[in-house]
Formats: C-alpha cells, sequence, structure tokens
C-alpha cells in the first residue's frame, strides 16, 4: 500500500504553505501525479472559563470569503514545541494566559492533499490579559455556551473541523 517518490518538484514556495509536485510509482508498478501542500503544522485551544463557556473568536476568512467563530489557533514556528505554541496563540488571540495546557487530540486536516497536523489543547483557569494580535489579524473575542456553540454548528457559523471537534469533545467532557 505504499507510494514510491519518484521525483519531486516544488512549484510555489509561500510564508505559510510550499506546494510541491510528486511523480510516484503505485503498488502496481504504475505512475501517477500527487500534488502534495506542506504545512508546518498548528495548534488549536480549546479554552474553558470558570463559568464553563468555551472562549473564541470571530474572524473573516478570505478562502471561505465570510466572517466564521473557531477557537484560537495558529501556525507553528519552526523548532517550536505545540505546547509553546498553544500558550503563544490562546494569549495573542484573546489575551488569555494560562498555565497548563492538556494535549486532547491530534489531526490531519486534509490528507488527501496536504500534511497539515493540528494539536487541540485544553485549558481552564484563564488568566485575563491584553490580546496581541499580529498585525494583520482582526478577531472579536466571544465566550459561548454549549448550546450557543451547537446553534453555531447548525447556522454554519462554525464550520471548521478544529472547532467542531473541540466543541464535541468539550460536550463529551460535561457529561462525564
Amino acid at each position: 500500500m505504499n507510494e514510491k517518490t519518484i521525483s519531486s518538484q516544488t512549484i510555489y514556495e509561500g510564508k505559510v504553505i510550499t506546494l510541491k509536485v510528486d511523480q510516484v510509482e503505485l503498488p502496481n508498478g504504475k505512475t501517477a501525479s500527487r500534488e502534495i501542500v506542506t504545512h508546518p503544522g498548528a495548534v488549536a485551544v480549546m479554552a474553558i472559563t470558570d463559568d464553563n463557556r468555551l472562549v473564541v473568536v470571530r474572524q473573516f476568512r478570505k478562502p471561505l470569503g465570510r466572517t466564521i467563530v473557531e477557537i484560537p489557533a495558529g501556525k507553528l514556528e519552526p523548532g517550536e514545541e505545540p505546547v509553546v505554541c498553544a500558550h503563544r496563540e490562546l494569549e495573542e488571540e484573546t489575551g488569555y494566559t494560562t498555565r497548563t495546557m492538556q494535549h486532547v487530540a491530534s489531526c490531519y486536516t486534509s490528507p488527501g492533499f496536504a500534511d497539515e497536523i493540528i494539536h487541540l489543547y485544553r485549558t481552564d483557569g484563564l488568566i485575563a490579559g491584553e490580546a496581541k494580535p499580529d498585525e494583520d489579524e482582526f478577531v472579536e473575542l466571544m465566550h459561548i455556551t454549549v448550546e450557543e456553540a451547537q446553534q453555531l454548528i447548525e447556522s454554519g457559523e462554525i464550520c471548521d473541523a478544529k472547532t467542531i471537534m473541540a466543541v464535541y469533545a468539550w460536550k463529551l467532557e460535561s457529561r462525564t
């Protein structure tokens, strides 16, 4: 079931992604072309307030052409440990800091064409502070209940996999 890479050509190298085209030998000996997006990976943070609300941000997403609601998240810097990135992104986007981060799960976003992995962390015991978003990042901070999160999924305002995964993990946690 393995595909052997015969050749690889980088088509585009950007700030966030690289696109390459690999020629591969299939298990049956034939060849095929694979377009692959490489990404350094990312983290997402399921931050729960003392009154059991999920910290989310509303922001415009250019690829979708609209504003959506998401949990705080961001790209790993070269050599950065995911837990360090989780702390950094939480503070940058929301102003919150925390003493602990628990790894919940890691998942590949689109394994058919991309190697991006997102590491989901959970935290509570939040300490309020001032957000420090990147200069090209405009976010609106929100705190939502489980019921509101479900409504936002149903309305399509929460529509990304990492946030949906976090909401369902939170709902499962709330049942125990």
